[in-house]
């Protein structure tokens, strides 16, 4: 494990959130893979300041299977950390740090696999995915589905490694982000009755949202499989006003949807903007006729829903028999790799997101033993016979 840990430490010590540059640390496993006789290939953004990366270990004209982690980590600012978030620390059967859990403890651990790897006569390859900014809505692995999409042969499997402590996770939900801005009118505070506070008009909408959160609550259908069955709404940030003594005019919310299916979401977006239009909205242009409010879809995240009895799902299983199938009540890039690229995806990985983008992240060094386990199972199949495009 040794291997496996000095990785994810080096991994770790590359302060990859999302609004920075991931360059140093593709640098660093593009020398690693290389170093070990693996060639790799980066899919860079516009500005070359971010990229995703492909590898491949094994023959390309058969179909594989892909180990897929994105390079991202959530920021730590503002996190009550016991240590430097980005300098890993082993204590009581754990490391931590910011990604040791959400996600380079599976990029580090997949890593320290290669030169194994690549002393194997391997039947079917082994894919190596990295994408960037999963954590700001999945939106860097585009590219590389693009790309993925021009392979002659298309890989069996993906098996995106998010925390799941090791757990086959075969459907998560879709998620939505959206961007609110609530225009009203301003005025001096000692005049008040004359503007329109966009603050209180959006304290409003939250009420709605939260009322609305509580009825999808109340009437989920039921599903063992996810900790929170239903969709969840929540207002997570909000934005506005210029002084204590200016009736605000602009307020800003972020607003956070996951639902077990495209549709819910969008139905849900109806219920919002039906209330907006027919309620709030009316009533602040009674008061300005300048008043408005502007709904934006920042981000949207395909869910994934992977039928049990899948092959890929029976071959997950094979190499790891103490684990049932369950679903994740956050989402991924498995999505994704299912809905653009036609890839049968799975989430599996070490870790629990419970533990992900807290203070004092961590991942029990235990996780770290079983992924070992896992992929030198799934090498010892991959080397004795190919695996076919239905597994």
């Amino acid at each position: 494990m040794t291997g496996s840990i000095d990785l994810i430490r080096d991994l770790v010590a590359f302060p990859t959130v999302s609004r920075d540059s991931n360059r140093d640390l593709l640098t660093y496993v593009t020398r690693w893979l290389s170093r070990h006789g693996v060639k790799s290939e980066i899919i860079w953004n516009d500005t070359r300041t971010k990229g995703n990366l492909w590898a491949t270990i094994g023959p390309d004209d058969q179909p594989g299977v892909i180990l897929s982690g994105h390079t991202d980590v959530v920021p730590v600012d503002g996190q009550p950390w016991q240590s430097d978030p980005f300098v890993t620390r082993e204590a009581g059967g754990r490391l931590y740090g910011r990604g040791t859990a959400d996600m380079k403890g599976f990029i580090g651990t997949g890593l320290a696999a290669v030169p194994d790897l690549v002393m194997r006569r391997l039947k079917a390859p082994l894919h190596i995915a990295l994408s960037y900014d999963e954590e700001v809505g999945c939106t860097g692995v585009t590219s590389l589905l693009d790309r993925l999409a021009e392979l002659p042969v298309k890989p069996a499997l993906c098996i995106v490694g998010e925390p799941t402590s090791m757990q086959i996770a075969t459907g998560h939900k879709c998620a939505g982000m959206y961007r609110i801005t609530l225009t009203g009118a301003a005025a001096h505070s000692a005049r008040a009755p004359e503007g329109v506070n966009a603050i209180a008009a959006a304290a409003r909408l939250v009420l709605f949202v939260d009322d609305l959160a509580a009825e999808m609550r109340r009437d989920a259908e039921p599903d063992p499989d996810y900790e929170f069955p239903g969709a969840t709404l929540s207002v997570n940030t909000m934005d506005g006003g210029t002084a204590l003594n200016i009736v605000p005019a602009t307020c800003t919310l972020g607003l956070d949807i996951r639902a077990p299916a495209d549709l819910t979401l969008d139905t849900l977006m109806t219920r919002i903007r039906t209330f907006i239009g027919s309620v709030l909205l009316p009533d602040m242009l009674r008061r300005h006729p300048g008043c408005a409010v502007g709904i934006e879809e920042i981000v949207r995240v395909h869910g994934l829903t992977t039928d049990r009895t899948d092959p890929a799902v029976r071959f997950l299983a094979s190499l790891l028999p103490q684990h049932s199938p369950v679903k994740v009540d956050f989402g991924t890039e498995a999505g994704a790799f299912t809905h653009r690229a036609g890839i049968t995806s799975l989430v599996c990985g070490p870790g629990s997101m419970a533990q992900g983008h807290q203070p004092d992240e961590f991942i029990e060094l235990n996780q770290i033993r079983e992924l070992e386990t896992f992929l030198g199972r799934l090498a010892d199949r991959l080397e004795q016979r190919p695996v076919h495009d239905r597994l």
